[in-house]
């Protein structure tokens, strides 16, 4: 038999052709993201920067270490600890030390990511002067890279400065160095020195107070050591989904061609089996066949997956998604793994279709006509029906039991393929009555387009999966990101009951004497709040951390409105906490341990409980139970008769100009709108362009094989009078139908997806509007409509180029 195939595959190459792009296109989409896995799988050590030339460097405790019956549980503190001063006075016995600073700086025209540091400093990455001097007066500074020059006056939210000298950038940082006095005045904590001495007498003198840095570890000193790792979690979660979708997508496609291509063929594996062919042997040429195409696409594919990679890294890097020294390597596993999925991707797409055809009997060679018989196939109806019970179930469990999971990226894009697949497979039950409730028009057209669809189930089966699958996809996906954001703005908006939130410069906190200045503006009532985090123990071995705001209980009641499920905003204390439903514990009046953003325990009462919402809803303590937060928002609500533009004025007047803004209530919304993460963003595109192009492959191949086998209806309609203009409006229509009809059923299915999240966000207590990304889905449509006429007239006019008689004798 597998002379048969190889003949069947010259033979029919154009048959083929869909499965084979589909097929290579996957194995290279599987070869470049599991090289770029392979490739991200570990970062290397980046050296040091800002401390490359610093012999040793202490650094505060910015780590908490918490023991359980299982080992310790580390997690980063909110507010890093600050050297202590004992530890510093014994440094000084051993070697010079050089405190260091850090702070943002914003100015005109200068970098949005400018930092401030000491002087003193500069000479540990080392920076070199590139002209100019020191600063050496408060109002003097140096600064890094050629974006200004010596001479020049700055006007920068720490004050005037004047421009004295200019350093060799080293592209890491953009840096404002102060002389070391007006650093410390700037930002009096110290988290971090350098020190010139014997790293062992250092750490000696050190002990359990502090970090003791030296060789590659000093890159902990730099500015977010961790970004790396995190960059590239980020990118094997984006290149780890895009694989999975590809070979989803890929098995969904095959299979679709080579059922339908088997579909057409009956007439000629009855013939075979006119001859003699057993079962067995028909199911054999199928594989065989499958075989074939597997592997010269899966070899095909490999190849173009090596050229891929490079491009891929490259842009990856260019996009800012990757570190600039990421680099496809060496590694030689994604290459078989792309292959051999890709051969069993060909063949489990054609198992199915091989046991179909083994079924075919002989006197199906001896029928005249082409009609399919059945609707769906008893393996396919049961594969759907146990998908849809699984998707059902699947979905009880997490809305009766987590519901928060479904809130979260894995679920939202991951779940709904169960319930695309099912669908799709059991889409023939019901694109009958469908596409007849669409085509339900009166006229000749109308009833020719009914009809054809009705008789040849198969081919819309094959035409309407895809485009079912893509619509579904869009909607489901890009639908649950603007329904969680949708979400997540009405709890915003629902909480802010103040007039207006002002804000500092990003990076930045208020100090004392800005919250004086604010504080004096008449008819208002302020509650400045500080970003924390408080950290619990959970079931003795999970170390949980949760974003926390510390407030003052009065003004936070006057100003915001937190959604509790129990207990009183004014019960807080500084020996309380508001909690959410999220946290084991969460009984008003327990008292629970925590660890505050600087690692000290406490054990405080819970004070109130608010309701789970999106996860936004964190934890509220008091100032006192947040050293080291400074307050990064003030809620303002007005007063008596307070008139809002004159109170605006004067909060803009006492802020004074480049140390923050003033919004209103309705601004600050706008301005906090959740937006999709970049990442989640090209990842949601990725994973559509793939369906999408999928779609188009299939779509183009089911058109064109379909069309193509069709000559003698285009025949038989010319003979009884119609035109060709006719036949090719006629053909159009039909693939205009199923194309509807797909959508129309990937429109149904994101409604149910949709409504699973919109249950979740009900049980959480949050608000559920469910959001259709109306833009996307018609775009999918509209491109699925055009892929698929082009394909079906193209064809179409081609054959119509004969004349009637010659295609009416046109062999099948």
């Amino acid at each position: 038999m597998l002379s048969v195939a190889l003949r069947t595959l010259r033979a029919r190459w154009a048959t083929f052709t869909g499965s084979f792009v589909a097929l290579c296109l996957g194995v290279a989409l599987l070869t470049v993201t599991g090289l770029a896995l392979a490739s991200s799988a570990t970062a290397p050590q980046r050296a040091p920067e800002r401390f490359a030339a610093a012999p040793v460097v202490v650094k505060g405790e910015d780590t908490l270490r918490v023991p359980t019956p299982i080992g310790d549980r580390e997690s980063r503190l909110a507010h890093p600890r600050p050297v202590p001063a004992a530890t510093v006075a014994e440094l000084r016995k051993l070697g010079s030390v050089v405190p260091d600073r850090s702070f943002a700086v914003r100015a005109p025209a200068a970098p949005a990511d400018l930092v401030g540091h000491p002087w003193s400093t500069a000479a540990f990455a080392p920076y070199d002067l590139a002209t100019g001097r020191a600063p050496r007066t408060a109002d003097e500074v140096a600064v890094t890279g050629d974006w200004t020059r010596p001479g020049r006056r700055l006007h920068t939210d720490r004050g005037p400065v004047r421009v004295v000298g200019t350093l060799t950038s080293r592209g890491f940082e953009n840096a404002v160095f102060f002389t070391d006095a007006r650093a410390a005045h700037l930002a009096p904590m110290v988290t971090q020195l350098a020190v010139e001495a014997d790293p062992a007498a250092v750490r000696e003198a050190v002990g359990n107070s502090a970090q003791v840095l030296t060789g590659n570890a000093r890159r902990l000193a730099d500015a977010d050591p961790g970004r790396d790792g995190e960059a590239l979690t980020a990118m094997n979660s984006l290149f780890g989904t895009a694989g999975g979708v590809t070979a989803f997508v890929s098995v969904f496609v095959v299979a679709s061609t080579f059922a339908f291509a088997v579909g057409r063929r009956r007439r000629e594996f009855a013939l075979l089996r006119t001859a003699g062919a057993t079962p067995g042997q028909i199911r054999r040429s199928v594989l065989a066949e499958a075989l074939a195409v597997g592997t010269l696409a899966s070899a095909t594919g490999c190849a173009l997956g090596s050229q891929g990679a490079p491009r891929l890294a490259a842009w990856v890097v260019d996009s800012g998604l990757a570190p600039a020294w990421f680099t496809i390597g060496d590694h030689t596993w994604p290459y078989h793994a792309a292959f051999w999925t890709g051969l069993l991707v060909a063949l489990c797409g054609a198992t199915a279709a091989s046991w179909r055809a083994g079924r075919t009997g002989p006197t199906e060679a001896l029928r005249e006509a082409s009609a399919e018989s059945g609707t769906i196939t008893r393996g396919r109806l049961l594969s759907g029906t146990a998908l849809l019970l699984t998707a059902a179930v699947t979905l009880g469990l997490s809305l009766a039991g987590d519901p928060a999971d479904l809130l979260h990226r894995k679920s939202y894009i991951s779940r709904p393929m169960l319930l695309i697949t099912a669908a799709a497979l059991l889409s023939p039950l019901v694109l009958r009555p469908l596409t007849r409730l669409l085509t339900s028009l009166p006229g000749t057209c109308a009833m020719l387009v009914r009809e054809n669809t009705a008789a040849g189930m198969r081919r819309t089966a094959a035409l309407a999966a895809p485009v079912l699958v893509t619509v579904a996809l869009a909607g489901s996906l890009l639908g649950a990101t603007a329904t969680l954001n949708r979400a997540k703005t009405t709890e915003t908006s629902e909480r802010t009951t103040a007039a207006f939130v002002v804000t500092p410069p990003a990076g930045t906190g208020f100090d004392d004497a800005a919250l004086r200045g604010l504080r004096a503006v008449p008819g208002t009532e302020m509650s400045p709040t500080s970003s924390t985090a408080v950290h619990v123990l959970e079931d003795d071995v999970a170390l949980v951390r949760s974003e926390a705001r510390a407030a003052t209980p009065g003004p936070l009641a006057a100003t915001t409105r937190l959604p509790l499920a129990a207990g009183a905003v004014t019960d807080l204390d500084d020996d309380s906490i508001i909690v959410n439903e999220e946290w084991q514990r969460h009984r008003v009046g327990d008292r629970v341990r925590v660890w505050l953003g600087d690692g000290t325990q406490r054990t405080l009462r819970i004070a109130a409980v608010m309701t789970t919402g999106t996860g936004d809803n964190g934890v509220y303590v008091t100032p006192r139970n947040a050293p080291g937060a400074t307050p990064d928002r003030i809620d303002v609500a007005l007063t008596g008769d307070a008139d809002p533009e004159t109170v605006a004025t004067a909060l803009r007047e006492a802020l004074g100009t480049g140390n923050g803004q003033v919004l209103t209530r309705d601004a600050w919304i706008r301005a906090t709108h959740p937006e999709t993460h970049r990442t989640t963003r090209l990842g949601l595109l990725l994973v559509l362009g793939i369906a999408l192009l999928y779609t188009g492959i299939s779509v183009a191949n089911t058109m064109v094989m379909a069309t193509s086998g069709r000559a003698r209806d285009l025949a038989l309609l010319r003979l009884s009078g119609a035109t060709r203009r006719q036949v090719l409006r006629l053909t159009g229509a039909e693939a205009l139908a199923v194309v509807a009809a797909g959508a129309l059923l990937g429109l149904l299915v994101t409604a149910v997806n949709l409504a699973g999240m919109a249950s979740a966000l009900a049980l959480l207590s949050a608000p559920a509007t469910i959001e259709l990304p109306w833009q996307a889905l018609g775009t999918t449509t509209a491109v699925c409509a055009l892929l698929a006429t082009t394909s079906a007239l193209a064809p179409a006019a081609l054959a119509l180029r004969r004349s009637p008689a010659e295609l009416a004798g046109a062999r099948e």
